[in-house]
This record gives structure tokens, sequence and C-alpha cells, in this order.
């Protein structure tokens, strides 16, 4: 149980810390094509769509009914729905300036909201907040993908490897999204590259604390009784939303329409041929 809690806490933290991926790219100009972006981006929400809808959702049903839980298959699908309304919320109590996922360029040279604050005010001050509410958006929408991550690599370390894939390539916009504002408020490279870092590692604390609050209550996060199936719909539900409200949208910003649909067929084709070799 220790080398599986060990592992799936590693992918969580490697998913995590690739906010910092996204601000070092950034920040040191390194090019890369947006089209090659959006087809990754649409290839972590095929992974993500068809990990949740073809195996998290019908473990979930296939636990709760060995569990002989009354009407437990309907409560698998309000948990489905609960874990896309928990993060529903969190996105609405965000300000759709400081939203993390309206990064519009790979390049400090690029058209973004942080060139536009400048421009507007002039006032450094009110862009490292707008950088700072940036982080602190993240961090806050991290907390759900880190227990969606943690809960999926202690089911299935292999689910747990293409998930940790699918949160990484998602989390590099974010990374942009802080590091931006935070350096042309600041001037620093280094500081930028730490603020875009540290918004990424609230997924390893979300792990950390739902494995806290799973031991607390005595609650078997690997199998047995009827909370870890509910739970498992409610991630589900996590990766759907996170796919089709952030994943896909970005993907189009990026690149072309049909360049993210393909990789989102893409990344279907490759978990269920990897369903098929294991």
């Amino acid at each position: 149980m220790m080398n599986g809690l060990t592992s799936a806490l590693i992918l969580t933290l490697i998913a995590g810390s690739a906010t910092g991926i996204g601000g070092a790219l950034v920040l040191f100009k390194k090019k890369i094509s947006s089209n090659f972006l959006a087809g990754a981006l649409g290839l972590s929400a095929g992974v993500m769509i068809f990990i949740s809808l073809a195996e998290l959702l019908p473990e979930a049903q296939a636990m709760i009914a060995g569990t002989g839980m009354q009407h437990g298959e309907a409560f698998v699908l309000i948990a489905f729905f609960v874990g896309m309304g928990i993060i529903t919320l969190i996105d609405f109590a965000i300000p759709e300036y400081e939203n993390p996922h309206e990064a519009s360029g790979l390049s400090l040279d690029a058209r973004t909201a942080a060139v536009g604050v400048l421009e507007q005010t002039g006032n450094e001050k009110a862009l490292h907040r707008l950088g700072l509410m940036s982080a602190l958006a993240i961090a806050i929408h991290n907390f759900p993908e880190g227990i969606a991550t943690f809960i999926g690599a202690l089911n299935d370390p292999e689910m747990g490897a293409g998930i940790t894939f699918a949160i990484a390539i998602h989390n590099i916009p974010e990374g942009i999204a802080v590091a931006i504002p935070i350096y042309y408020a600041t001037k620093s490279k280094g500081k930028a590259l730490l603020y875009a870092t540290l918004s990424g590692l609230s997924e390893p604390i979300g792990a950390l604390l739902c494995w806290g609050i799973a031991a607390i209550f005595g609650v078997e996060l690997t199998g047995g009784g009827p909370a870890f199936p509910l739970v498992l719909a409610a991630v589900a539900g996590i990766m759907i939303y996170i796919s089709l409200d952030e994943l896909l949208p970005t993907a189009e910003k990026y690149g072309k329409h049909h360049i993210a649909i393909a990789g989102v067929i893409g990344g279907m084709a490759i978990m269920g041929a990897s369903l098929l070799i294991m």
C-alpha cells in the first residue's frame, strides 16, 4: 500500500509541477508551435474523457453493485455530477479577468491580458496583483485536479500515468498565465518562474489532504465499501468538466479546430489501445 501511495503522490507532484514548465517556456522564449500545443491539449482531453467514461464510471458502478447498497448505481451517477458541480462552483468563484485559463500566448512578445493591464493603467502593482490572483486561482483549481490524479493513480498505476500526462499538459498554459504578469510587474524571471511553479503545488497538497481525510474517517481509497466508488465517480465528473470547460476551449484558442479534435480522437485511441494491451 505504501509503495502505491508513494507512487500516486509522485505522479500528482509531477502533474502539478508542470505549471513550472509553462512558466519556463514563456520566460525563456522557447518556440513551440501553437498547433502542436492545441493538438497536445486535445490529446489530454481525449485521454481524460476516455478514462472517465470507459474506466472510472463503469468501475464505480460495478463496485457499488458489489456492495449491495440500495440504489447504489443512482448514487454513483449523482456523485459523477457532484464532481462536476464542485469544480463548477470553483470556476464561478473566480472573477473572469483573473481566470487562469485566459492565457493567449507562448512568449513575452505575445498580446496577453498582462500587456493590456500595463498599457491601460501603467500600474505595476495592479499587474503584480493580477499575477498573484492568477496564481491563487490556479492553486484553487488544482486542488480537485490533484485529488483526481491521486485517486486515479491509487486505483490503477497505468491509468494514473495517463491522468498525470493529461493534467500536466493542461497545466502548461496555467503556468504561462501566472508567469507573464509577474514578470512584467517585477522584471524578475526567477520570481515569475517561482510563482508559476508554486501555483501547481496545490495538486500534491490536495492529494495529501484527500489521503489525510480518508485516514481520519476510515475510508479505504483503494476499494471496499460504498465510499470509494462514489469518490471514483466524482473524480470522473471532475475530469470531464476539466476537458470540456478548460482543455478543449484552450486548445481551440491556440490552434485550429480540426487539430484539437484530432488530438481528442488520438488521445481516446491511445487509451483504448492500452486497455487492449493490458
